[in-house]
């Protein structure tokens, strides 16, 4: 599955209809590139990816008034959303580490 290794600008980020339609496991990372909280969680979601190899990732570049971040209510960085063809099943809000993850998903 595809994995972003840089930001989306706006431009470059799907709208939240492409988003809804995509088909399988998708996780949406909200941040942005200067962000301390959200470089310091990349080692997370590598180590979550590399786990999760099937996930496709979409690093979105986030901000004010960004349609794409305001759509899932994103008000913290990074925040980590896993969608199941479009549909929303768990969100993370800057992880700490990928055990937080994992273990989330073997409650859901």
């Amino acid at each position: 599955m595809p994995t972003s290794t840089s930001y989306l600008s706006e431009i470059e980020a799907p709208l939240r209809v492409e988003v809804d339609a995509l088909l399988g496991l998708t996780l949406l990372e909200f941040g942005t590139g200067w962000c301390g909280h959200c470089r310091a969680a990349q080692s997370v979601v590598a180590e979550v990816l590399a786990l999760y190899p099937q996930w496709r990732h979409l690093k979105i570049e986030d901000g004010s008034g960004r349609a794409l971040g305001r759509s899932f209510r994103v008000k913290i960085w990074p925040t980590l959303v896993l969608l199941q063809d479009g549909q929303e099943l768990a969100r993370w809000v800057r992880p700490a580490a990928a055990v937080q993850i994992t273990a989330a998903l073997s409650t859901a």
